[in-house]
């Protein structure tokens, strides 16, 4: 069936009006030019931090800017393409015009889907961690699959990723890790996978084979930015320090560099191994300690909210997918009913129809709310 190419690049332009009212280029060009003219002062680099975050908000707003009207270039060649090869009667091109149709319909599709991340944290980085649940070691080796997926995903999208800790099982496999994605929206991106991950398969510990059900939580928490205020006494705080270890047991280093930080009124605990110093963990986990925090806060705001309407939910997050590696292959998601074949694609990180699947279910149910 030939491609009715006047009315897709209509359908285009039609998303793209709504992701610029959205976005509101103007708004966006003005903080442009006032984060230029900051991050032009001579004295920037004499107060490092606040360069930091001048120079980083410009590099987030000029990327946004150059993603919305990089899109309207592309459409505009699409409409190019399209009359050159209408007009030469060439077979040739028009088939490059719908290779290139299909391309940008999915780009489209996923900028469209970055407008329905206007949380309050939605733009901020995120601080991933994975905890195997039941299952014993099959639970183990599916979080150590489930962070594979995470940074495999992150490295598909050029993300920057930092692991902060990782704490290993005896046999194989994690107890738990913790990791940041550095990027821009990264929370808002990620917060529709927190819950719990469920997978079925037959288990390579079992020496008879037999198929095993097993769980992993994951948690999404957006980073802590210098403008929060989430002031933590110390007299609310329970450090330990112990010694930093790998898998098997084997010594990362013979000092007592790792910090377990517990934060007394809530009982939120951080344990940080990961970097060189007690010094450096002490503050990794101070950080995510407070983003936890911070979200914690929200939570609370948000369900007072939702008990003075006389409607309190379910967080939505539970139970949020099946990895099913036999007797048939199939992921899905069971909130959103989104459903794929390729188990191997998945585990290897290609998670974006599931993310923006969820995004929508997300917004949409907020809606209802």
């Amino acid at each position: 069936m030939a491609v009715d190419f006047d009315n897709e690049i209509k359908n285009l332009r039609s998303t793209m009006a709504s992701v610029r009212d959205v976005t509101d280029l103007d708004k966006l060009q003005a903080q442009m030019t006032e984060l230029e003219a900051q991050a032009s002062a001579p004295d920037l680099w004499d107060d490092v931090e606040k360069a930091q975050q001048v120079t980083s908000s410009l590099s987030r707003a000029k990327a946004e800017h150059d993603r919305v009207t990089g899109m309207d270039s592309r459409i505009d060649d699409l409409e190019a393409l399209v009359e050159l090869g209408q007009e030469e009667d060439d077979a040739e091109t028009l088939q490059e015009a719908e290779r290139d149709l299909g391309k940008l319909k999915k780009d489209v599709e996923q900028l469209e889907v970055r407008t329905l991340l206007n949380g309050e944290y939605d733009e901020r980085e995120a601080v991933v961690t994975i905890r195997a649940g039941a299952g014993g070691v099959d639970a183990a080796d599916f979080a150590e699959m489930l962070m594979r997926m995470y940074l495999r995903w992150a490295e598909r999208n050029d993300y920057a990723t930092a692991v902060l800790d990782t704490s290993y099982a005896e046999e194989a496999g994690l107890k738990s890790a913790t990791f940041e994605v550095k990027a821009p929206y990264a929370f808002g991106t990620l917060a529709v996978e927190a819950g719990t991950h469920r997978l079925v398969r037959i288990s390579p510990f079992d020496n008879q084979g037999r198929r095993q059900t097993s769980f992993a939580a994951v948690e999404v928490i957006p980073l802590i930015e210098t403008t929060d205020t989430i002031e933590i006494p110390e007299s609310d705080l329970k450090i330990d320090v112990f010694r930093s270890s790998g898998p098997g047991g084997q010594s990362v280093n013979t000092t007592d560099s790792a910090v377990r930080m517990t934060h007394i009124p809530t009982g939120t605990v951080v344990s940080m191994q990961n970097e060189k110093s007690q010094i450096q963990n002490r503050a990794a986990a101070l950080r995510v300690l407070q983003s936890r925090l911070l979200l914690l806060k929200k939570q609370e705001e948000d369900a007072a909210r939702k008990e003075m309407a006389g409607d309190v939910k379910a967080s939505w997050g539970d139970q949020m997918r099946s990895y099913v590696l036999h007797p048939y292959q199939m992921v899905k998601d069971l909130r959103t009913g989104h459903e794929v074949g390729s188990t191997a694609a998945v585990l290897d990180g290609d998670i974006d129809d599931f993310i923006e699947a969820g995004i929508r279910w997300k917004r949409s149910a907020e809606k209802e709310d």
